[in-house]
């Protein structure tokens, strides 16, 4: 039997590559985006009461309904709009599931998806693997803004979908109204499914306010939002996660949704629910990662190595130009085996591997961890 697969040419992916080289070298691991402190205990008796409680059977297609309605509660606490929990929500398996889904429901061979490089590394498998074109654009560092201009003048008669992500991964950036705004004006009147990567939603810094494709009526009516429990309580191994979009949109969403996971880990659902009924488990998630942020930065100022503060997320840009020629990928590998740290090169998310010299550091890591990590950093 020869074999082959529909994705042949997709290699290992950067963060398994750079997380084994990490265990094997007993590196400090800043490269793949997960805490290594633990979740509130509080969730964690959650769940268990829940599984004690017998919830341990299919949760409805859709999610606990529980679970939608203190969604919807959060949007209209949050951004002053709302999403029917019945109709409008729809509980995934993490964010990732709802992006290849929504992307699945959509795509149709040579329709075309506009991405932003550096782009996360699930899009675009999913659009080639539905048979979908990429129609990438190029953020140039270390600002990594949007090209409003640009962006109209690859929007064409086979354009299908845009898909953003704010705050970014991987390069920290959060999107303004003003991005939001040209969205809307170039996707008005048109057939263009808008999907917003709002994962981080609940970590931006500095005093700005995430800008949700929600806030805007009509950017709303052709838009879906995925967002992510994991990133918020610290807890990504759950992968659960949710999307949001208009009633017409998601009822095409479910038909494939059934089909592809049916539903999620019914004892999360209803911890998270009961949890999210406290909006201070999220609105004081951003003073806390911006504690982190400046924390990581104040000890690594006297570096060798370049940055911009983080606006979002919890990763941080490193711009190494002023140390060496070396590849980024190169690079990156080195400080791992032999300083003993592991970051992400970002060249893998970008068009043609395009390298301007930077790696991105995890700093969702205990103050012990950051401290150890930077004086790796400030002796490179």
């Amino acid at each position: 039997m020869q074999v082959s697969g529909k994705l042949t040419t997709v290699e290992t992916s950067i963060f398994s590559v750079m997380s084994a080289l990490a265990n094997a070298h007993n590196a400090i691991n800043l490269s793949q985006g997960f805490p290594n402190f633990k979740s509130d205990d509080k969730l964690i008796e959650g769940v268990t009461k829940a599984m004690n409680s017998g919830f341990n059977q299919y949760a409805p297609m859709a999610g606990h309904l529980g679970l939608r309605k203190a969604i919807s509660k959060k949007f209209e606490l949050l951004y002053n709009t709302s999403y029917h929990p019945e109709s409008e929500i729809t509980i995934t398996a993490g964010a990732t599931q709802a992006i290849f889904t929504i992307i699945s429901t959509f795509i149709r061979p040579q329709d075309e998806v506009i991405i932003f490089k550096p782009a996360y590394d699930c899009y675009e498998p999913a659009i080639t693997l539905n048979g979908g074109l990429s129609n990438s654009i190029q953020l140039e560092a270390p600002d990594y803004k949007i090209n409003w201009v640009e962006v109209e003048k690859k929007i064409n008669a086979n354009t299908r979908m845009i898909i953003i992500n704010t705050p970014h991964n991987p390069s920290g950036t959060v999107l303004s109204e003003y991005d939001l705004v040209q969205l809307q004006r170039l996707t008005a009147d048109t057939d263009i499914i808008v999907l917003s990567d709002e994962v981080y939603e609940h970590i931006i810094f500095d005093g700005l306010e995430h800008q949700s494709v929600c806030k805007l009526k009509d950017l709303k009516s052709r838009s879906f939002i995925t967002a992510s429990f994991g990133k918020t309580f610290h807890n990504t191994g759950w992968k659960i996660g949710y999307c949001c979009a208009p009633s017409a949109l998601m009822e095409a969403f479910r038909n494939v949704h059934q089909f592809n996971v049916f539903s999620v880990h019914h004892p999360s659902q209803i911890a998270l629910a009961e949890y999210l009924e406290d909006p201070d488990h999220y609105l004081n998630l951003s003073s806390f990662y911006q504690e982190k942020r400046d924390r990581f930065l104040e000890l690594i100022k006297d570096s060798r190595f370049e940055f911009l503060p983080s606006k979002g997320t919890y990763f941080q840009v490193l711009s190494y130009a002023k140390i060496t020629d070396m590849n980024d990928v190169e690079f990156a590998k080195q400080l791992t085996i032999e300083n003993g740290i592991a970051s992400i090169p970002l060249s893998v998310f970008n068009d043609d591997n395009r390298d301007d010299k930077v790696l991105r550091f995890c700093f969702a890591k205990t103050d012990e961890t950051l401290s150890k990590a930077a004086k790796i950093i400030n002796a490179i």
